[in-house]
């Protein structure tokens, strides 16, 4: 053979030699995964007290560890830097961490909501009241309508009776709520001292 045959060796050599190294660490990281997965499985045989509550996060961080390792082994073999991918991943965290907690409230009311119309702890038109404290009297209403955020209860107290009231749903589930169903509140005890 002539040395032109084998000028394509030369001109294909680092993207043939770079795959090959993606290739080999995508296959040592199925390996190794495969075999702590095994080995897990072994050990969960030999002890039986061993609680599956244990090994199953135990048998899903490592597969994620070394997924994520290998993908970063990868990134690496492929020119991209290992501190522009961890300077984007730490920004991304970041900026979901604010996101989460600066719409908690609102995800919280609406998951309450979700419970409120699975559970029913109440229905439109019972008669509710959140329970403040033992000293302070709390919110009490017949309950109009029931939506994503909030509860709206009419007030039935001697406050301002006839005016609408709106609750946040996650509160029915930070404080203590009494009901009664047949949509009428009991007279009010006077207290003899």
């Amino acid at each position: 053979m002539s040395s032109a045959s084998w000028e394509w060796l030369s001109v294909y050599r680092e993207p043939l030699l770079g795959g090959a190294q993606v290739l080999l660490i995508l296959l040592l990281a199925w390996l190794l995964q495969f075999l702590l997965a095994r080995g897990l499985g072994r050990l969960a045989a030999r002890y039986p007290q061993l609680p599956a509550g244990l090994l199953l996060p135990l048998r899903g961080g490592l597969r994620w560890l070394i997924i994520g390792s290998a993908l970063m082994l990868v990134l690496e073999r492929l020119g991209v830097s290992a501190q522009v991918l961890w300077a984007a991943l730490s920004g991304f965290v970041a900026v979901a961490a604010v996101a989460f907690f600066a719409i908690w409230s609102v995800l919280s009311n609406m998951f309450c909501a979700l419970l409120i119309f699975v559970l029913t702890p109440f229905r439109i038109g019972d008669c509710v009241e959140v329970i403040e404290s033992a000293d302070k009297p709390g919110v009490r209403g017949r309950v109009v309508d029931i939506n994503l955020f909030y509860t709206t209860l009419e007030d039935l107290s001697g406050d301002a009776p006839g005016t609408w009231v709106q609750v946040p749903n996650s509160l029915f589930f930070q404080k203590a709520v009494r009901r009664w169903r047949n949509g009428e509140l009991p007279a009010p005890r006077k207290l003899e001292i």
